[in-house]
């Protein structure tokens, strides 16, 4: 297979995977242009083993390992720098899930998300945003299967005071 073969192919991938990344990234970081930072340095890296990648079954789930990485390593590097989320910054974000249409919701989930450490955020995007197995999400993170357990426990408790006042008025 020639070089120009393998880039169009990788073209191809991420076109086609593009705006899923994304909305990952953008979950979990709840910033936009961070969000956009992290996918296109996933891509790099995804690209620099491209050859190795895409003969893996799945080059997708290579990708999200990839962003989780790219992600959590960012976090460690910026752990001393965090900002607050401006909620009228989160405002023009859209997420195509059944929060979509409800803009105050997607605010709120995003600044819950924003409100969970960067481990319980990944363990909570993949299993529920992008329905992963407690066993893929162990996999992808390198942790057990009681450690994803016991964070998506841990961060669902986190999570429902945060949301529960927008619950009451959507009822």
């Amino acid at each position: 297979m020639t070089g120009i073969d393998s880039a169009d192919e990788f073209g191809e991938f991420v076109h086609a995977t593009g705006a899923r990344l994304y909305r990952a990234a953008l979950l979990l970081t709840g910033d936009h242009f961070l969000a956009e930072d992290l996918t296109q340095a996933t891509y790099a890296k995804v690209f620099a083993a491209w050859r190795r990648s895409r003969v893996v079954d799945n080059p997708l789930a290579y990708a999200r390992k990839t962003l989780l990485h790219v992600y959590i390593s960012h976090r460690r590097l910026r752990r001393n720098t965090e900002q607050a989320i401006n909620p009228d910054d989160l405002a023009e974000l859209s997420l195509d899930r059944d929060v979509a249409d409800d803009s105050a919701a997607r605010i709120d989930v995003l600044a819950a998300l924003a409100a969970l450490s960067a481990p319980d955020r990944a363990v909570v995007v993949l299993r529920y945003w992008e329905d992963r197995s407690v066993t893929e999400t162990a996999l992808d993170l390198g942790i057990t299967e009681v450690a994803v357990r016991t964070r998506a426990r841990r961060a669902l408790q986190r999570l429902r005071p945060l949301l529960e006042p927008h619950e009451r008025t959507r009822s």
